[in-house]
């Protein structure tokens, strides 16, 4: 449906939000934030801070595979994922991490990529997104949006998109603001477009963390899904966006809905279905795998590794689950980082405070223990590493997949599986020795 005008009027130049978000992607290495001024209302020219989202399942399907892999592991692409380079500005530096008195010493479990620490757990609740809304600039959005024609601030075009959609893509703060509050006298502020997006998911998407704020202060629905089924948890989780994601956590409005952390995205392409935590760790892996095949050096993929560690952390502490398993292979977060050869991922969940920790590390998927799918890691630099971590938190070298095999069996030949195997047999006997002394009689 176009938006209606007067014969005299000119037709709406409004780009959609569609071209808007490819625009960005093609300006994904500049950094300028939008600015909500008179000219820029009618310019499609701003800078956006995300491109158009994958499915949330990472740029590797190497773990989908329900079967472990004997093949050689290859390193995932990091571009596989439109991320966007740009970070947010000073007035969106975040700190966060789990409280530290919880969190295991164990050695050996220290992960090289630092979250953004935050000891005093009361702050949580205290939050800033930046400077409040500009009053000035708010009574200006709001002259303009009354002078336009009517259909033009409540309808939706052909591609779905509301002014308050353009308004988001763009960032511009009190614009949307403005669009919002009328949309939402009318009970449209949750309308989506023809991916199925609401403001507030393009708002995610665009990484706008203000706008989220302001979105959801208003009212928006912030478990609404897109065609994939992906909420703004997941979309933030996917991107790695951690301030957005403590935006969408921390809001206490009470016309907002809690987040749903368990909410799963729809069957696609890659036919599995995600949780917002299994979104956060795939994405990590993607760009761990990036660090570890030659970005070492790359200050902006080091950020990016903090960040997307950061998010893992805060839905874990906001409680999503670490045992809960994706629809196909049941994999948790741990068979994940494990698949993907994220040493870093299996530190660090490793780190986290469990009642039973040695169910979580012996858990299956499909028939498969983590410990299975790092023996079947042939080639991997950090495949013995993540061995000993397991081992060592309990994994347990006895237990049999569907197919009757150990992780013994699932070793590659040579040297290297050679050593391998003697590691797991010293653990076996081990565990055996333990077992006999606590049967043996006092």
């Amino acid at each position: 449906m176009h938006f209606e005008k007067p014969s005299k009027e000119k037709p709406c130049t409004q780009p959609t939000v569609k071209k808007l978000l490819e625009q960005k992607r093609k300006r994904e290495t500049s950094s300028v934030p939008p600015s909500c001024s008179h000219s820029s209302l009618a310019s499609p020219t701003f800078t956006l801070s995300a491109g158009e989202p994958s499915n949330c399942p990472g740029g590797s399907n190497v773990h989908l595979d329900m079967a472990v892999s004997s093949q050689i592991w290859t390193p995932a692409d990091e571009m596989l994922f439109s991320y966007p380079p740009s970070q947010p500005g000073p007035s969106y530096v975040p700190s966060y991490n789990l409280p530290q008195e919880s969190l295991v010493t164990e050695p050996g479990l220290s992960s090289q990529w630092p979250i953004r620490a935050e000891m005093d757990s009361c702050q949580t609740s205290v939050l800033s997104f930046g400077s409040p809304l500009d009053a000035n600039k708010l009574q200006e959005a709001r002259i303009i949006i009354n002078g336009m024609d009517y259909s033009r601030t409540t309808e939706q075009d052909e591609d779905g998109d509301t002014i308050l959609h353009i308004y988001t893509a763009k960032g511009l703060r009190e614009c949307a603001y403005a669009a919002a509050d009328i949309l939402r006298s009318l009970g449209r502020l949750d309308a989506k477009e023809h991916k199925g997006k609401t403001a507030l998911l393009v708002a995610v998407t665009a990484n706008h963390p203000e706008i989220v704020h302001d979105l959801l202060s208003l009212g928006a629905d912030i478990n609404a899904c897109d065609v994939n089924g992906q909420t703004a948890l997941h979309l933030a989780a996917h991107y790695g966006y951690d301030v957005v994601l403590q935006a969408l956590l921390s809001s206490v409005s009470p016309a907002v809905s809690p987040a749903n952390l368990e909410a799963r995205n729809f069957e696609g392409k890659f036919s599995s279905r995600y949780d917002t935590l299994h979104c956060a760790a795939l994405s990590h892996c993607v760009t761990m795998k990036a660090i570890y095949t030659g970005g070492l050096s790359d200050a902006r993929l080091q950020t990016k590794a903090g960040d997307k560690l950061t998010c893992v952390a805060r839905l874990l502490n906001a409680g999503a689950s670490l045992l809960s398993q994706e629809i196909k292979s049941n994999k948790t977060v741990l068979h994940l980082a494990v698949k993907e050869g994220n040493v870093d991922l299996v530190r660090f969940l490793l780190n986290t405070p469990l009642p039973n920790m040695k169910a979580f590390v012996n858990m299956k998927a499909h028939g498969h223990t983590a410990l299975h799918m790092a023996a079947g890691l042939h080639g991997n630099p950090h495949q013995r590493e993540m061995m000993q971590l397991l081992l060592n938190r309990g994994a347990d070298p006895s237990i049999r997949n569907l197919e009757n095999d150990q992780a013994a069996h699932l070793l590659q030949s040579g040297p290297v599986g050679e050593q391998l195997k003697v590691l797991l047999k010293r653990r076996n006997t081990s565990s055996r020795r333990r077992v006999l002394s606590s049967q043996d009689p006092e």
